[in-house]
């Protein structure tokens, strides 16, 4: 398509984006009085404007920016809404604000991906078939690029968490027995492992900073499971729960808790070891055998066509 008869379609393109804006900006905004009614519902909007101002440049555009962008793919439901914040925690985004900026951005990457697939298939193909299935494509990849990235985000802390549990659980037992409870035992395994396992102390310091905010511990620890989405972590926080509604001993508990951690983490370096034959077979089908089938076999092979020609 001659990029001259493309031209219309951008400017009605950017005259359409510059009036949806325009629309929305004004329709969005409130009087003071209604401005004044949700900072007495929610007193936590008084600062809003101070804190906007202390944000500058790309930060404070995005915030901005956020509210609109999100509008459109906000979940409808209560448990939709759960299931994104779980899933958002699940990474390390725990902030209240994360899902918003999370479906803004994905409505970036939506509008970016649209307008790369449409800006490639009209300048390759035109208004044709595949001009349409290459700004469908765009359109698609750009909605499920940010999924993406969280997943992989949220299986490398799970698994993170996973390795370093056992052993923070080995020290949180030491501190215990010797005498800590348990909050300051959570809070001394946060100062030893802060370097080493930084996802799990992050986790044990806010659960900390709940219990000191007056929090019920049953509640914390409820939290503290849903909040990694680790099994281990789920099963270790209901241990804890009846260990504290019951009055046993919280050591004890601790110490099963690791020992079979312990135990399944081994099994899975076992696993993963018995599948290490099954894995050696394509490279060596693919990329050994064939090299050494041309180290044994040319030189004989070399022979032969040479006492064939010579016939």
């Amino acid at each position: 398509m001659d990029p001259v008869q493309f031209l219309p379609w951008a400017i009605f393109g950017g005259i359409t984006f510059g009036i949806w804006a325009v629309v929305n900006y004004f329709s969005s905004r409130s009087s003071r009085a209604a401005e004044r009614l949700d900072e007495l519902r929610d007193p936590t909007l008084r600062n809003r404007d101070q804190a906007a101002d202390g944000k500058t440049g790309m930060g404070a555009m995005v915030e901005k920016a956020a509210p609109a962008l999100s509008r459109a793919l906000q979940p409808k439901t209560d448990l939709e809404q759960s299931a994104l914040k779980i899933r958002l925690a699940n990474a390390g985004y725990s902030h209240p604000n994360a899902p918003q900026a999370y479906l803004a951005i994905k409505f970036a990457t939506l509008v970016a991906g649209c307008m790369i697939g449409a800006g490639f298939g009209i300048t390759s193909w035109g208004m044709t078939q595949k001009g349409w299935t290459s700004i469908i494509m765009g359109a698609g990849l750009g909605f499920y690029l940010p999924e993406i990235c969280v997943w992989f985000i949220r299986r490398g802390r799970q698994e993170k968490i996973f390795l370093s549990l056992p052993d923070a659980l080995d020290l949180l037992v030491v501190c215990v027995e010797a005498g800590l409870g348990l909050d300051a035992g959570m809070r001394k395994v946060t100062e030893e492992l802060a370097d080493a396992c930084q996802e799990m102390c992050a986790e044990f310091a806010m659960a900390n900073m709940q219990l000191q905010m007056g929090r019920p511990r049953r509640e914390v620890l409820h939290d503290l499971g849903v909040r990694t989405g680790v099994d281990d972590m789920k099963a270790l926080a209901a241990i804890l729960i009846q260990a504290d509604k019951f009055g046993s001993s919280i050591a004890q508990a601790l110490r099963v808790q690791s020992d079979s951690m312990r135990v399944k983490r081994r099994q899975m370096a076992e696993e993963k070891a018995q599948q290490t034959a099954v894995k050696m077979i394509f490279p060596l089908v693919l990329f050994i055998f064939p090299g050494i089938f041309v180290v044994l076999v040319g030189p004989a092979a070399i022979m032969m066509i040479n006492g064939l020609l010579k016939k």
